[in-house]
């Protein structure tokens, strides 16, 4: 669970109250949080697909002006298209996996960000990366941004 600092920090960060359960899972070299991992519902019981979200402002601005200049078009040209698709497929098991037992009604779908093939997101991919994920599109976004996050797990 968040402290109540994780909890002012994302609400500032992201210019709203979070609409799901949250937990920061990688952290800035500040120690201020950089993605946080939702939970697969919103706290009105909305599927939430986006698993795992970016919130450094800054990073959020360099991933917007990579995708400004057509990254998510040369992204899904480049990577390896398997390894993109097991992307997808772990992003969504591992989300689904926490969808709370006996849970009826609207299911989160797709993999990363929600989609169910492609790239739909860098920001989405670049979070789930940051967290650990093995995902060739958010390793391509860290490959031409050139910038590091420490994990503070």
């Amino acid at each position: 669970m968040p402290t109540p600092a994780d909890v002012d920090a994302v609400r500032a960060l992201i210019g709203r109250e979070p609409v799901a359960a949250f937990e920061v899972v990688v952290r800035g070299a500040g120690g201020a949080p950089s993605v946080i991992r939702n939970a697969p519902m919103t706290v009105d019981g909305r599927p939430m697909p986006t698993r795992y979200w970016l919130v450094d402002r800054e990073l959020v601005r360099e991933v917007a002006r990579l995708e400004a200049a057509g990254g998510v078009r040369a992204a899904e040209a480049e990577v390896d298209a398997r390894a993109l698709e097991a992307a997808h497929g772990t992003y969504a098991a591992e989300r689904d996996a926490a969808v709370p037992a006996g849970h009826r009604g609207p299911r989160p779908f797709g993999g990363v960000g929600g989609t169910r093939r492609g790239v739909k997101c860098l920001h989405a991919h670049y979070a789930y990366w940051l967290a650990g994920g093995a995902d060739p599109v958010g390793e391509w976004v860290a490959a031409r941004l050139g910038s590091q996050v420490a994990a503070d797990g």
